[in-house]
């Protein structure tokens, strides 16, 4: 590995990674928490068809990292390919952006997965190489990431409160306009994603592999992960994204309608404060619980030392169910701002962790395989079920007479976090019997 104390250009090696990581995920940030309100409520797709322009991001989430982690591990340097990804990626979400019929925007939303999803577990694992103390610093530098998140959904909120939320008119006329409004998310990521390109090329050289013994890294990575803990991690990331895939389908809609219509005189003077602050539209509301994030991963290096990894991957389902509890039976702005607050956890100590997880137990030349093919679970097999499962049969199911029941719709990933949660308890094995196989 890498020791940035050698390279003349370690000095700035952490500021460097960490604009990589914040424009990472600003361009997603951007136009990801309000796509379900865009699609429903402005396009005016089915709540079938907006589930399946969900599932076909994901189609392409599932091919593009086979291709995009054998080029990384064995042809061509992960800059150089981030570079290229990111500016085909910022066309693509521009003309996303633009589509108003279901067949055309489900195919972009197809060739954008390819395109972008790879990038996300590229960027870590070129982090990864080039941190002399993963544990150390890792936390640093992806918490950039969070910060981006947040300051594109900001800036989104902010739009739409200034310019796309009329006054002294009915909830349905405001809620049309803001839905109309969304569609500048698409216009500040294509824009993100133009700059992210170029400032790929300028990053640290990170090469292909040389001393690889098998040529096709999948093959290799197969292997690799079917021995624990890896073989439980990546069986558990499936209904995990499922639960994940509730929260960034449902939300935006869900706190909209809380923050445009709080009821107390209490709640109207801490919605006007969100409002004010984090904009309108659920998307900067739900940056709340990005800066949750931030916190997380700030105590990630001592976190990481004070407990297992199983230890912390157990937490984070916990909030996972919790936050779904409360979404269910505490649907005031008060309680679900604390529940968009658990995101940091869920994210920090289940997401996060299981990142390191798989870096920490995967051989050197294939990482960014393996990292690309732990993305391909959760951003692909799982989004493309979790779409489906949370659009065309569970919201569906709760959708009573055009209104949606959120009780009875978040109590399923309730459930679902608490089984996962069993599992990993089961399955995982322990600190010590991960020494003990090691050794």
């Amino acid at each position: 590995m890498m020791n940035p104390t050698a390279n003349p250009t370690a000095k700035h090696l952490l500021p460097r990674l960490s604009i990589m990581m914040f424009l990472q995920f600003a361009i997603w940030g951007a136009w990801l928490p309000i796509l379900y309100p865009f699609l429903l409520g402005y396009r005016e797709f089915t709540l079938t068809e907006t589930g399946l322009c969900l599932s076909a991001g994901a189609v392409g989430a599932i091919f593009g990292p086979f291709i995009a982690g054998q080029l990384a591990d064995r042809v061509i340097s992960t800059e150089k390919l981030l570079g290229i990804s990111h500016l085909i990626g910022a066309v693509l979400v521009y003309m996303l952006g633009t589509s108003d019929t279901f067949m055309e925007f489900a195919i972009l939303s197809g060739v954008y997965g390819f395109v972008y999803a790879p990038t996300i577990a590229l960027t870590n694992s070129l982090a990864f190489h080039h941190l002399s103390n993963r544990d150390r610093d890792f936390g640093k530098v992806r918490l950039w990431g969070t910060v981006g998140w947040i300051a594109a959904g900001i800036v989104v909120g902010q739009y739409l409160r200034i310019w796309s939320t009329p006054t002294g008119v009915p909830l349905e006329e405001i809620a049309a306009a803001q839905n109309a409004g969304r569609a500048v998310a698409f216009s500040i990521s294509a824009a993100l994603g133009a700059i992210m390109g170029f400032y790929c090329f300028t990053l640290p050289h990170t090469p292909p592999s040389k001393n690889a013994g098998n040529k096709l890294a999948w093959f290799e990575t197969l292997r690799e992960i079917r021995m624990q803990p890896l073989v439980t991690l990546f069986i558990i990331a499936v209904p995990v994204s499922i639960i994940h895939q509730f929260y960034f389908v449902y939300t935006s809609d869900f706190v909209t309608g809380i923050q445009n219509s709080a009821g107390s005189d209490a709640a109207n003077t801490f919605a006007n404060g969100i409002n004010t602050v984090l904009g309108v539209g659920g998307g900067g509301l739900m940056t709340i619980g990005q800066m949750s994030e931030i916190a997380v991963l700030a105590f990630m290096p001592i976190l990481a030392v004070a407990f297992s990894k199983k230890t912390l991957l157990c937490a984070g389902l916990v909030a996972y169910g919790l936050r779904m509890a409360i979404f269910a039976y505490f649907p005031t702005l008060v309680p679900v701002v604390i529940g968009v607050a658990l995101h940091g956890i869920c994210f920090g100590c289940f997401i996060f962790v299981a990142f390191m997880v798989v870096d920490e137990y995967c051989s050197k030349d294939v990482r960014a395989t393996a990292q690309n093919f732990f993305n391909l679970v959760i951003v692909g097999v799982g989004i493309i079920v979790g779409s489906l499962f949370a659009t065309a049969l569970v919201g569906e199911w709760a959708m009573v007479d055009g209104t949606m029941d959120y009780s009875a719709l978040f109590s399923v990933p309730m459930w679902l976090s608490v089984a996962c949660f069993l599992m990993l308890v089961v399955f995982y094995p322990s600190k010590k019997e991960l020494l003990n196989n090691n050794n």
